[in-house]
Parts: C-alpha cells; structure tokens; sequence
C-alpha cells in the first residue's frame, strides 16, 4: 500500500518545527518556557548533556547558539544526529521508498521476529521491522540513517500501549475493553504509514542557523567542561526511590540501533527481552547525590541550568546546596503544576535553577 510520502514533503528553514513525539519525561511542551528564562543569559556555545528527543537543544538551535547535543543512550543519539547536527540533509521520496522496498539481493534477517514473537508486535510488524532495519543500516549517508531511525523509534513508540517497552503486553492491543493508555487506531495503523508521517516531520525539522552544532553519545561526565552554559535534565527519581530507566522503558529502540549485535546484550532471563541492566547513578538514591555533584563540579565554570521536579530526590533545596558548593547565584524559577504522561503525582511541579 502507498501512503502518498511525496505529497507529504516539505523543506526549507522557513518551515522548521519540532516533531511530533511521545517519548516519556519530552521537555517539547516546555522548550519555550526553559528559553524565556535562560534567554537573557550571556552565551552563546551550550551543552545539553542528557538530551532525550533534543526538544531543549533544537529551541537554543532556532535561537542562534552553537549547541551540543548529547546522550548516553544511541538512539537518542540519532535524535541528535537527525535534528541538532544535521544542518540540511533530508530524506527524499526516492530514499524512503529504498528503505521500504525488499531487495531480492538481500537476505534479510529475521531476528525480532525469532525473539520478540507475542511481545511487542504482531508476526506480521516484526518481519517488516527486520526488513526495514536491515535496511537502514545499508544507508552511507549518516544523517539520512539518523533520520530514518528517528521515523522508526517514533513509529514504534506509537504503537506501543503506553508507548513504552517496559513489559510484554502485546495482548492489550487486541483486547475489547476500555483504556486511558493509548489509541487502538493508533495501534492498528500499519507502521509504514507511520515511518512516512515521522519521516515527513523530521524533514520538516531540519533547519541550517549558521553554527557547527553537534551530536555525542557519552557520559556527561567525559566530555568537555569548556561550555557558556550546560543545560541539565538527568532521569527523574521520585520521593518513593522509584527511578526513571529510559534505558530499560526504552530497551527495544536501543536494540534497533544496534541491530548485528543485538543478541549478544539481550538478559534472556527477562520474559520481554530487555537489555542487560547496567549500573546507573540517576536511578539510585544512594548513589544520585554523589553524581549530582561530580556532574556540578565537572561544569563548575559554566552556567548551569537544570530542570527538575519538586517531589525528586535529592530534594529541591538539597539541589540548591549541592549547587552552591559550586556557584554563588542560585537562581529559581517555577513552571508550576505539570503532570507528565503516566505520573502518579499531579501537584508535582516544574522547576528550573539556574546556577552562576
């Protein structure tokens, strides 16, 4: 089936917005908000150090700044790579179709479709994702891979119940009862409709502001300390000790991206085939304290600006003591209540410090 892509495309810098996405703890709803508080800061070189969907990073993009987007998980990586560094590279009707289209020369893999049978997808959507991966990964062009990569995760973040991948719960998609967690059209839409809809609005994003921008895939703590200003947005920890695993919500979309050598990093022990669990100092309450303040140290001559929630851990005024240790104008600003997709806890609020 055609889902009319050429239709859908569009270019140029006069048409460049943010896509469309679902991925949870986004701070796209919150990207003007953070600008307006930060824009009268003297800077111009800037770092997002945990950058998720780039949402912070494409807003400092539009106004002019020279930006660096980083992220310890690779997909996310391709996120940056796609709308950060990427300053004029899109995909073409001609590309999409390549991506789309099997090659008889090709013998394609089947391995979601081996291990993640009754999981995530229908048989059906996991051998056109072992198709079109495959896929993929054949493009020379990195930018039209990130691209392609960032119109697979969202496509597969979609038609995800509660748009994660943090249980095997397949079986929701076909049940014949009411739920707040999703859209069954939006389930049963074929994920080649999807792919070209994201693929549309990343085109969309990509934009040219004069700067050499760029994207990493590190630990916030190696990189370089030379930055105006470093934006800081760590996962989430609640009150409870309870903390946000993107790596674990979002395990499948990292094994994409690393598709030849998927197999290897799988825990089998896992009934929905996660990765191996690997150590992480945000998710920790013991541990979290300690990494706030080697990350405030590390960046100690930059303006730090740091998104946080008023129920974490640490707390909001033990994150203001921690920062003092390295700055002597702590400032706050509140966005108020906001509740984000599946948060149990509605009066939580946004917050901002920034730290000088």
């Amino acid at each position: 089936m055609e889902y009319g892509y050429q239709s859908m495309l569009l270019t140029g810098e006069s048409t460049a917005k943010f896509p469309s996405t679902r991925y949870q703890g986004s701070k796209a709803r919150l990207a003007d908000w953070i600008w307006d508080q930060v824009q009268g800061l003297s800077f111009h070189t800037c770092l997002d150090a945990f950058g998720g969907t780039g949402a912070v990073a494409y807003r400092f993009k539009q106004a002019g700044k020279r930006v660096t987007y980083n992220d310890i998980l690779r997909f996310n990586y391709y996120f940056g790579m796609a709308l950060i560094e990427n300053s004029s590279v899109t995909l073409g009707p001609e590309d999409v179709d390549w991506i789309l289209r099997p090659h008889s020369e090709v013998a394609y893999p089947d391995f979601i479709q081996r291990t993640f049978h009754d999981i995530y997808f229908t048989d059906e959507e996991n051998a056109w994702l072992d198709r079109v991966v495959t896929n993929i990964c054949a493009l020379d062009d990195p930018y039209k891979r990130a691209l392609a990569f960032f119109a697979l995760a969202q496509a597969a973040i979609v038609k995800r119940p509660y748009n994660l991948f943090h249980r095997k719960n397949l079986y929701l998609r076909f049940a014949e009862v009411e739920c707040s967690f999703g859209n069954k059209a939006s389930w049963d839409r074929p994920f080649e409709a999807w792919f070209c809809e994201f693929v549309e609005e990343s085109n969309q994003a990509v934009f040219d502001n004069g700067e050499h921008n760029s994207a990493l895939n590190a630990d916030a703590l190696t990189l370089p300390n030379d930055y105006d200003l470093v934006y800081v947005d760590p996962p989430y920890l609640s009150r409870r000790g309870v903390g946000v695993d993107y790596r674990d919500f979002y395990h499948f979309l990292e094994g994409l991206t690393m598709y030849a050598t998927w197999e290897q990093q799988i825990d089998w022990h896992s009934r929905h085939r996660r990765l191996q669990r690997q150590p992480n100092p945000w998710t920790d309450k013991n541990t979290i304290h300690q990494a706030f303040d080697e990350l405030f140290r590390h960046y100690r001559d930059s303006i730090l600006v740091i998104s946080y929630r008023s129920d974490g851990i640490p707390t909001a005024d033990e994150l203001r003591a921690l920062s003092q240790r390295y700055k002597r104008h702590i400032h706050q600003e509140s966005f108020g209540a906001y509740k984000y997709v599946l948060s149990t806890n509605p009066h939580s609020e946004e917050i901002l410090f920034i730290a000088e």
